[in-house]
């Protein structure tokens, strides 16, 4: 299965919505609390080309971007094969 990496703060409903989505494919994901911000909040900052909400989620590295991003992905029919990869 694919490594898939979220950044995510607390109490943030985007980012419930983005695992939920990844709950129901079961697929397995790190999730990276950037709340108190520090150096993986500037990583993820970096990774995802400037990008400061989250969640941010990377599929092997390859940044996915936000829950809207990722909501897509699954509705045109790309999110399953990343997840198979």
């Amino acid at each position: 299965m694919a490594k898939i990496e979220i950044f995510t703060k607390a109490f943030c409903p985007y980012c419930t919505r983005a695992k939920a989505l990844l709950d129901s494919k079961q697929a397995e994901y790190e999730e990276i609390d950037i709340s108190m911000g520090g150096p993986r909040r500037a990583e993820m900052i970096d990774r995802s080309n400037g990008r400061m909400t989250v969640p941010q989620v990377f599929i092997d590295g390859k940044h996915i971007g936000g829950s809207d991003d990722l909501a897509a992905l699954d509705a045109r029919g790309g999110l399953d094969p990343l997840l198979a990869a």
